[in-house]
């Protein structure tokens, strides 16, 4: 999506916003309202109802936003002093506007600015439509209702969040409904219950208990990633999870992170936090012994545990959690190595994400508005990564998206497209200039001279909680067989035949292929169902005929029945699968 689209399409959704807030408080007129912003694919409105609502509200809100897009409304601009407005929202009694207002007063903003469209009002910067006639009334829809604390704290009030979705066109609206309905049937959420992956509980938000087939697929997914890593010449290490403050505001991240820490006080004088990222342990590492330019590039991979304090109305399943582990890695290297070793990072990634048959764009992001160090350094270091990006995608097939560093220094991001086209941020790669001084890093160049190195911080996977929950919804719960927890389950036709499947079984162990044998009573055709509805690759059916044969009765999870295999053939077969992560 080019730029100039993307911000008429936040035009668009905004209008659209502020059209349903006319509705709601024409409809609930003792209503009050919070905050209604343009979002991905839609848009939402907070609001202090008087009443509650329920879906059956939503066809309602929407027939009424109709009629006032009939109206033909412009949307028109006032500017206000930021004194009179914030009078005029007190003496009105427009509590959560008269906030934002003295909010903006604190800042030194001498003026606000309100659209108005018909006799709604709201404090707002824009930008709209000219008119409610630029909506299209066939390609907007609210979806949902959710609660919503004002300004995202728990210790305010609760208010009424509205979710909608807004198009240029009715067919984009189909489209998009479509997809979310293929969505609603991949969510990872019900699959991985219905699968035993992993659980939520209330007593641990956003902090997933890994269960044993769960843990499994978490396990190959790091075994393949150390097995590749370790061939590249990476160490892993790994660190203490809770550390003093002291070490955050060495790195900086006390300043620009420390509210999405877990904080622990200890008394007066120190404090501690759980980790949320693995960047300063890797920086005293590197400094625990004098380093010369034959030991660079270093590479220190890490896959502790972290944890961030995310809001909690933002979790999501393992999309959006607060303990994650990421496959991280630090990598100290000299100026005249960087792209060099960024090529050698994308390469790993092209690996990583091609075996699983995922799409992925680059995208780089620049200076941020509170950044760390000199724009002289920072303007060399994001002039580096388009190098880095022309050469290897070309130029104009990678995105740019300003003020998205990282407050150490600019990025690339792993955008990746799963199988029903939705765009997910997983990996990125960060070039740093600016923590390897503050924590005094150095390394002797081949003249006997002190340098400091250049970091490299750098996640393929990204979050594996995040990763795993996409690659369930990609591949509907169906893992590759190298990475199902399940590889095979045996099915004895009735349990005269258990013996034999345990035969089977201790063989196909043997050659380290997860497999399970399932000796209920239950009939042929429930078990084989059962197996089905796991998701396992492979289902070897046992009875008379097989044991006699030393053989299977071979049933794909995608091609049905295969008939008859011996089991030493089943064993080469899977093997070759597992081997080549087919």
């Amino acid at each position: 999506m080019t730029k100039e689209k993307k911000q008429n399409l936040d035009a668009l959704r905004h209008s659209i916003s502020h059209v349903m807030a006319a509705a709601v408080l024409e409809m609930f007129s003792k209503s009050q309202l919070g905050v209604g912003p343009s979002v991905e694919d839609g848009f939402y409105h907070d609001f202090d109802l008087s009443k509650k609502l329920t879906p059956a509200d939503l066809p309602k809100i929407e027939k009424k936003m109709k009629e006032i897009i009939k109206k033909d409304i412009p949307f028109k601009k006032t500017t206000k002093s930021i004194n009179e407005a914030l009078k005029e929202s007190k003496s009105k009694k427009l509590n959560y506007r008269a906030e934002l207002i003295e909010d903006l007063k604190k800042e030194k903003e001498k003026t606000v600015s309100f659209y108005q469209t018909g006799n709604f009002i709201n404090l707002c910067k824009g930008p709209h439509l000219k008119s409610t006639k630029e909506i299209n009334p066939k390609a907007f829809k609210l979806t949902k209702i959710a609660g919503a604390y004002w300004r995202g704290d728990e210790k305010n009030k609760m208010l009424t969040r509205i979710y909608g979705v807004a198009f240029n066109t009715e067919e984009e609206l189909k489209e998009y409904l479509k997809q979310q309905q293929e969505a609603e049937k991949r969510d990872h959420r019900k699959i991985g219950k219905e699968l035993e992956l992993f659980h939520l509980d209330d007593t641990a938000p956003g902090m997933p208990y890994w269960l044993p087939k769960g843990l499994k697929v978490l396990n190959e997914l790091l075994e393949f990633w150390r097995k590749e890593h370790e061939k590249r010449g990476y160490q892993e290490i790994s660190a203490p999870l809770v550390n003093d403050k002291k070490l955050w505001e060495t790195s900086g991240h006390w300043d620009h992170y420390h509210e999405d820490m877990f904080i622990i006080p200890i008394d007066k004088k120190t404090t501690y936090a759980i980790k949320p990222m693995n960047c300063p342990n890797a920086m005293l590492a590197y400094n625990l012994k004098k380093r010369s330019y034959r030991d660079l590039p270093l590479r220190f991979s890490d896959v502790d545990i972290l944890h961030r304090n995310e809001k909690s109305g933002t979790l999501h399943g393992l999309l959006r959690v607060r303990m994650f582990r990421q496959d991280d890695s630090h990598n100290f290297i000299t100026e005249d190595q960087i792209e060099k070793e960024h090529k050698e990072i994308l390469d790993i990634t092209e690996l990583f994400y091609s075996i699983f048959g995922l799409k992925y764009r680059l995208r780089l992001g620049t200076r941020p508005s509170k950044f760390m160090g000199d724009v002289k350094t920072w303007n060399k270091a994001e002039n580096i990564l388009k190098q880095v990006l022309n050469k290897k995608v070309g130029r104009g097939n990678y995105d740019v998206l300003k003020g998205d560093g990282a407050f150490y220094g600019p990025k690339i991001d792993i955008i990746m497209e799963d199988v029903i086209k939705r765009q997910w941020q997983m990996g990125t790669i960060q070039l740093d200039f600016q923590i390897p001084k503050r924590f005094s890093l150095k390394y002797t160049d081949k003249d006997g001279k002190e340098k400091i190195p250049v970091v490299i911080h750098r996640v393929i996977y990204g979050s594996l909680e995040r990763f795993i929950g996409i690659l369930i919804e990609h591949f509907v719960g169906a893992f590759p067989v190298w990475l199902a927890p399940v590889q095979a389950q045996i099915i004895p036709v009735s349990q005269k035949f258990n013996k034999y499947a345990q035969q089977v079984e201790k063989e196909l162990k043997e050659e380290n292929i997860r497999v399970e044998t399932n000796e209920s009573d239950e009939t042929l055709g429930k078990k084989i169902r059962n197996g089905e509805l796991q998701k396992i690759p492979y289902l070897l059916i046992v009875g008379d005929k097989e044991e006699k044969t030393n053989s299977v009765a071979l049933r794909d999870r995608k091609k049905g029945d295969l008939g008859p295999m011996k089991i030493s053939k089943f064993i080469e077969r899977i093997g070759e699968e597992i081997e080549k992560k087919k």
